[in-house]
């Protein structure tokens, strides 16, 4: 008998994990299949969650590269896979449905493959998808952080501008990894960078443009100690909660640090992990979101892990557990878990 490759029996030992729960809890992961890069939101009464889709090469995945624009640069060939965007809705936290191919190549014409770490936002009675594209090395490469939108959340989306929103290094961070962030105020930031640089740029009311600082620059860099990708913000009791991944992310030691400041654009020095490997549980903990129950102080962090003994790069699931605060606001280490969450139901809309 021929035997099954080792990246299908780590995906069968997690799913069956996961199946054990019963769905009492989630379970984790939260639904099956390599997923990466996980945005979770919240939409009305639904949560939704958009992630990479981390493929392994050798997979028998329909991928849509068009043959006649491949570059002539070597790329991992995982990435020639990584050619669209799933999503996933709940009304629970616990039970999710799969949304396929949300966003693909064939709607964005100036990407090839490596579309990657989807962040979403609803503005303007639309949803604005955020994507990376064509991982460039350089700016001799044509590609960086696109934009697309819908009329509705699970798509399908096409593409806004017909070109990348940013395209060009810029004080040294490769353009991928945006998230963006609506402060109280209506401002819009988008946080963005790879290569261990992290840049704040100020978005216009439309979403398809940039705006400038008050000095006239358009872009920040906002790098605190130890950043490598994956920047995250959020807002709690007037204070900023700046997070990003730290450590190789094909790696065990991939995880999540923060900061806390007194404005969007920092400065932001660094506090302190909050999610890493737990090695009875599982290995490179990172590129995460957060949750925040509506009219609650109720957070759920959203995040990618590595099954043990799964070693291959692509091998990363998509989990969730309880983020929590102490009593001077700052986050406490997060406990990762096989059983996942309990259901939390959101009622109408918010």
């Amino acid at each position: 008998m021929k035997r099954k490759p080792v990246f299908f029996a780590c995906l069968m030992l997690a799913a069956s994990l996961s199946a054990q729960q019963g769905n009492v809890t989630s379970g984790n992961p939260v639904f099956p299949g390599w997923y990466a890069d996980p945005e979770g939101i919240v939409f009305d009464d639904t949560y939704w969650i958009y992630p990479t889709v981390s493929m392994l090469h050798g997979e028998d995945t329909l991928t849509y590269r068009k043959e006649a624009r491949r570059k002539t640069r070597a790329i991992n060939p995982d990435y020639n896979q990584q050619t669209h965007l799933d999503a996933f809705s709940s009304k629970d936290l616990v039970h999710w449905t799969k949304h396929p191919s949300v966003l693909s190549i064939e709607n964005v014409k100036w990407v090839e493959y490596a579309m990657w770490a989807p962040s979403i936002i609803r503005a303007n009675g639309k949803y604005y998808l955020f994507f990376g594209g064509n991982d460039i090395q350089s700016d001799n490469e044509y590609g960086g952080i696109g934009v697309a939108v819908a009329d509705r959340p699970e798509g399908p989306f096409k593409d806004a501008l017909g070109k990348p929103l940013i395209s060009k290094f810029v004080n040294g961070a490769q353009p991928i990894d945006q998230f963006v962030f609506r402060d109280d105020d209506g401002q819009y930031y988008m946080y963005y960078g790879g290569w261990r640089h992290c840049n704040v740029v100020r978005l216009k009311d439309d979403l398809l443009s940039l705006k400038p600082f008050d000095n006239g620059e358009y872009y920040r860099e906002v790098t605190p100690e130890n950043y490598v990708e994956g920047p995250f913000m959020m807002k709690r009791n007037g204070k900023y909660y700046f997070m990003w991944s730290e450590g190789g992310w094909g790696g065990p030691d991939y995880s999540v640090a923060y900061a806390i400041a007194d404005s969007p654009t920092g400065p932001f020095k660094r506090i302190g992990k909050i999610l890493q490997q737990d090695e009875q549980v599982a290995t490179g903990a990172g590129h995460h979101s957060v949750i925040q129950i509506p009219g609650k102080d109720e957070y759920y962090i959203v995040y990618h892990r590595r099954p043990l003994g799964c070693t291959h790069s692509g091998e990363r699931q998509v989990c969730i557990d309880k983020l929590e605060f102490d009593e001077q606001g700052y986050i406490k280490p997060v406990k990762i878990t096989f059983e996942g969450v309990a259901p939390v139901p959101l009622g109408g809309k918010r």
